[in-house]
């Protein structure tokens, strides 16, 4: 197991620019506290409680009204943290669990049923700390996936998204790539891996959360090498990309990034509004089904 994880900020601070109504972040996680909620033995980290009330403290600096929450590793396979969050915000919050492909049928539409909209995966052949469930617990999961209108994401390495994309072969639901696919930064746009990211994304295969680029670039605070990434994704489709803050920021040794400051970079980075309204309204409230 290992070390804790940094807390996030106490908080964050306000964007420059109003943040449109019905705002969605799509991307963050939820931990404890451990006390009710405890974290799985086989974790790969242990982060600092992160509760709802906080997560909602935080939504509200930003001017978000919507949220997906995504299970984190430090959980496992125990989603009893996300489904208490439904259950007390069900018109804002929607969800994406990561199951055990023994779940039986009626837990699995317990699930959809209480505002879960995917199922989460892991491809990352050199990462530590992620989910064990990777493209072979998936192809066991789609059908039953599908009979619910279940989608699945995907914490992927996208120089490997050659090699898992016949996995989706016959798959009719969204596909969504974490995080600009994991790229490196540093290695700049024309890599192979984000260039097929770009094209699948292009062909409408694949969705992308333009989200996690402290996660990718190493130039805290502004990621400056981050930027084209984003921008390449926005020209390739913006009609399926959207963001997430990735709040608390797990697995970080240093850099905590202010999550009103992300969304100020995401404002920066897409000066058009219309664009703007795009990633954070329309196409989650597509994407995850909200009213």
């Amino acid at each position: 197991m290992d070390l804790p994880c940094l807390p996030p900020l106490p908080r964050a601070s306000k964007p420059a620019l109003p943040t449109p109504a019905c705002a969605c972040d799509s991307h963050f996680h939820l931990f404890g506290p451990a006390a009710k909620f405890p974290f799985a033995p086989e974790r790969g980290y242990t982060p600092q409680d992160a509760p709802l009330e906080a997560l909602l403290a935080m939504h509200q600096a930003l001017g978000v009204a919507r949220g997906v929450i995504v299970q984190g590793n430090a959980h496992g396979t125990d989603n009893s943290v996300v489904l208490d969050a439904l259950a007390r915000e069900p018109r804002r919050l929607r969800a994406v669990t990561i199951v055990r492909g023994s779940i039986a049928d009626a837990e699995l539409k317990r699930f959809a049923d209480a505002g879960v909209r995917a199922l989460r995966f892991h491809h990352m052949p050199r990462g530590k700390g992620y989910s064990a469930l990777g493209m072979e617990a998936f192809k066991k999961l789609a059908p039953r996936m599908a009979a619910l209108g279940l989608h699945v994401q995907f914490m992927m390495d996208a120089a490997h998204l050659g090699q898992a994309m016949p996995y989706f072969a016959g798959w009719k639901l969204p596909i969504v790539i974490d995080h600009m696919g994991n790229v490196d930064a540093a290695a700049g746009t024309a890599q192979p891996g984000f260039q097929l990211l770009v094209k699948l994304l292009g062909e409408g295969r694949i969705w992308v959360k333009v989200s996690g680029a402290y996660r990718i670039s190493k130039r805290y605070p502004d990621y400056p090498d981050a930027r084209p990434f984003h921008e390449a994704l926005a020209r390739a489709n913006p009609d399926q990309i959207v963001w997430g803050s990735d709040w608390p920021h797990p697995r970080l040794e240093r850099d905590m990034p202010d999550d009103g400051h992300l969304l100020d970079l995401l404002n920066a980075w897409t000066p058009d509004a219309a664009l703007r309204e795009k990633i954070l309204v329309v196409n989650p409230a597509r994407l995850y089904g909200f009213e």
